[in-house]
């Protein structure tokens, strides 16, 4: 069973995003990106790349990588187009997208919204030296119900 997720970097109001499959949880895909994928340039390249079944991979599609390189696994190296998407930041974080998460890397900082349409709306900024405890603990609780058109910045 995957833990489905979006990944974006915020354009101004907008947020260019890819669709992530795997693991998408806070504790692996919130640290991972925290790790690697903690520049705007290596988020830029992280995602236009498109659509992947998850960012750090030990093996592509069935070919496996050399020991101790990870790479993502995008969609398009099977054949698939699967390019990034542009919309509003409401947009983005509207449960519509159906993902269980939504990363969005804005200012130096990665946020994670749990989009769980039965919970509160949750999020959370993940700081480098943060470990998986910490993560588990730094959401900040806000209402998916006051979200509406209001700007979120």
């Amino acid at each position: 069973m995957s833990t489905r997720s979006r990944i974006g970097i915020q354009i101004g109001s907008d947020v260019l995003s890819v669709y992530h499959h795997w693991d998408g949880y806070p504790t692996w895909l919130g640290k991972v990106l925290n790790t690697h994928y903690n520049s705007k340039e290596k988020v830029a390249e992280l995602i236009d790349g498109g659509d992947m079944s998850s960012c750090w991979s030990d093996s592509i599609w069935g070919d496996k990588l050399p020991e101790g390189e990870y790479a993502p696994e995008y969609y398009s190296a099977r054949g698939e187009n699967c390019p990034p998407v542009l919309m509003s930041k409401n947009e983005y974080l509207t449960k519509d997208n159906n993902e269980e998460y939504a990363y969005i890397y804005h200012n130096g900082e990665w946020e994670c919204y749990n989009m769980n349409e039965f919970n509160d709306f949750l999020t959370q900024n993940i700081t480098p030296n943060e470990n998986i405890s910490s993560v588990k603990t730094a959401f900040v609780i806000k209402n998916t119900k006051k979200l509406g058109n209001v700007p979120l910045d």
